[in-house]
């Protein structure tokens, strides 16, 4: 204390001398640490910042534009104040887009500042100043990393960096560049841009404001996303058995004349839309197709539209429709025509018909057989022919397309036809029959019905109804006659033409039925008519083939008496002349009589019948008590008569056949010769 005391007038200014000297050592010296920076501000003895300026130059008062790193920093005492802040650290996967608080104006029109060099990625603020850097968005960015930036001076954000999966494409929309032509859709391609990395690089170029031709493919990219947006679409995928129908947005106008785009080589399938320009390709449909894959294509420029491959089966052909191609002249018109046809047509009647070779507009005379063809259906319509039969059915199943037909007989009663129609197009006929009808749907609806249904109508028009059902054979041979010449005009073969069923009013049916009916009645009655008539006659026959023996032993007792009246003759000539004579006379007068008997009894069988001699005989036998007289079986009406008793009274007791009497001539001549 008493040190103190006697030294205090020396100890005093020293004590304050080490206090002014502690303040001034810690108001000059900044420890900055290794993740942070220091930002400082000069308060005293500088320059005025000029007006509109955020940040001060190095001789200026205000908030330094440079800023201090990690480390020891020795400052002028009060002169310059200091505040620490952390770096600005960008992450992996991400991307520091930077604002300028402080530069030049951009110029007008301009919505990006123009990138200047030195600034070591906007960590030497006063630099940027001094050449040039220009207030608001920067073009240039900031990878991943830590930065010393002034935060006074620059405001930093972060994004992530564009990520283009697999199977995706980046479509471009930049904010700024200079404005698309009139009548373009796209900005044109630039090169130099990385991809749109390089904003600088594409401005420079002459990149173009607005949707960008060039896209970005699988993969990552550091872009300024406030320079360039970047919208994320799925890649073009064609499955399989589809095809990628192109229509094309940007590009040279279509002639008037045309409907598909020509095509043009060099756009890798039209993955390069630039390269597509460039060869002069044309707004709207191309003739192209993408065939099964996945294709990166810009769909700012380019519609893909899926469709189905064009199949072709077996037991059909197509025919092709061009759209595309040179125009006939009218020489191959005609030529077409006449080969066609076989004879010259004029120049209207062959615009109607002609089919053309390959290369040319109109139906192709050359048809695709079964397979699969990658077809550009707007380019090339393809109509689908069966070249096997085909069967049309007019009945009332419900499978079928037509109800039976419905007609009208001559004599006003209505009939229902079901029909079977069978019909053939032959390949090389097809593309005619589609230049006449169009289709094969056409070809059944608008001529082989009308023409079945008019073809029948006349038909049955024509004859009666029964007639009509009696005939059908034949009815059914002029359908297929008239259908086969009908069809020959539009190059379609008729194969066949059936009635299957032919229903007609069920009054009429029963009335035909009772009227067969009746008629097969009457042809029953003619037929027992005729049998019984067969039975009399058989009976007749039987009859006289009894008597037979009867008739022989007649005939042979008639040679007898002619015998012995021979021999009477030859003995008398022995005695005297008188005997002779009067022998000769009893023999004369003999055979006379015996004549006459013959003859009598010849007319009398010839008058009477075989039936009344029999009947007469066989009373003698009664008289002679042969016969019993009561009958054993009762016979009456028309046609019974006597010779009927006796026949079935002898079948049923098997009474032996009865002889007929010896003729009279056998009397006689016993007589003659006692």
């Amino acid at each position: 204390m008493e040190f103190l005391a006697a030294h205090y007038t020396t100890i005093v200014p020293l004590v304050v001398l080490a206090i002014i000297v502690g303040i001034l050592l810690y108001n000059s010296i900044v420890n900055v640490p290794g993740t942070d920076m220091a930002i400082l501000e000069r308060r005293w003895f500088g320059r005025k910042m000029p007006q509109g300026r955020v940040v001060a130059m190095e001789d200026e008062v205000g908030i330094q534009a440079r800023t201090l790193g990690p480390g020891l920093h020795f400052l002028i005492p009060f002169l310059y104040t200091a505040q620490k802040h952390p770096f600005v650290e960008i992450k992996d996967g991400e991307v520091g887009m930077v604002e300028s608080i402080d530069g030049i104006p951009i110029p007008p029109g301009r919505i990006f500042a123009q990138v200047v060099e030195g600034h070591n990625a906007f960590q030497d603020g006063e630099l940027f100043l001094k050449n040039g850097g220009q207030k608001g968005p920067q073009i240039q960015i900031l990878p991943p990393g830590k930065y010393r930036i002034n935060p006074f001076q620059f405001q930093v954000t972060t994004a992530s960096a564009v990520f283009i999966d697999k199977g995706r494409v980046g479509v471009v929309t930049a904010m700024d560049g200079d404005n698309i032509p009139a009548g373009r859709l796209l900005g044109q391609s630039v090169k130099g841009h990385s991809n749109f990395e390089n904003g600088q690089g594409f401005l420079e170029k002459g990149g173009q404001k607005g949707p960008q031709i060039d896209i970005l493919q699988p993969g990552t990219y550091r872009i300024n996303t406030n320079l360039f947006r970047v919208e994320i679409h799925e890649a073009t995928v064609v499955p399989a058995s589809k095809i990628g129908l192109v229509t094309a947005l940007d590009g040279a106008a279509l002639p008037e004349s045309e409907y598909i785009a020509k095509a043009v080589a060099g756009h890798d399938d039209y993955q390069d839309a630039q390269k597509f320009l460039v060869a002069g390709g044309q707004r709207g449909p191309q003739l192209d197709v993408l065939r099964p894959g996945t294709y990166y294509v810009n769909p700012l420029m380019f519609k893909v539209e899926p469709d189905d491959v064009a199949v072709v089966e077996r037991g059909q052909v197509a025919v092709v429709i061009s759209n595309v191609g040179e125009e006939p002249t009218e020489e191959m018109k005609r030529r077409l025509t006449a080969s066609q046809t076989g004879e010259v047509a004029d120049a209207d009647e062959a615009r109607e018909r002609y089919v053309v070779p390959k290369g040319y507009r109109g139906i192709q005379e050359e048809v695709a057989g079964p397979g699969r063809y990658y077809l550009n259906k707007r380019a090339f319509i393809p109509y689908i022919i069966d070249t096997t039969n085909i069967t049309i059915d007019w009945d009332n199943s419900a499978e079928t397309r037509f109800d039976p037909l419905k007609v009208i007989s001559k004599d006003g009663f209505p009939i229902d036809v079901s029909v079977k129609v069978v019909v053939r197009v032959r390949p090389d006929q097809a593309p005619y029959m589609v230049a006449k009808v169009g289709s094969i749907e056409n070809l059944i609806l608008h001529v082989i019905h009308p023409m079945i249904d008019s073809s029948f109508r006349n038909q049955a028009s024509s004859t009666s109804a029964m007639n009509f059902l009696q005939n059908r054979q034949e009815e059914q041979t002029r359908a297929e006659d008239r259908a086969r010449l009908s069809l020959e005009k539009y190059h379609v073969e008729c194969v066949s033409v059936l009635i299957c069923q032919i229903n007609l009013p069920q009054e009429l049916m029963e009335t035909q039925t009772k009227r067969i009916i009746a008629e097969q009645q009457k042809e029953m009655f003619a037929m027992q008519q005729e049998a019984e008539a067969a039975r009399i006659s058989t009976e007749k026959t039987r009859a006289t083939a009894d008597q037979q023996g009867e008739l022989v032993k007649a005939e042979i007792g008639v040679k007898v008496a002619d015998q012995q009246k021979q021999r009477t003759i030859v003995l008398a000539q022995g005695d005297a002349e008188g005997v002779r004579l009067r022998g000769e006379g009893e023999a004369k007068k003999i055979e006379a009589i015996g004549q006459a008997t013959a003859e009598a009894y010849r007319k009398q069988n010839a008058a009477l019948g075989q039936q009344a001699i029999t009947a007469i005989e066989v009373i003698k036998k009664i008289a002679e008590g042969n016969i019993r007289v009561t009958p054993d079986i009762l016979v009456s009406g028309e046609k019974g008569g006597l010779l009927d008793v006796l026949i079935a009274q002898m079948v049923k007791k098997g009474t032996p056949t009865m002889t007929v009497a010896e003729p009279p001539a056998k009397v006689v001549t016993e007589q003659a010769v006692s």
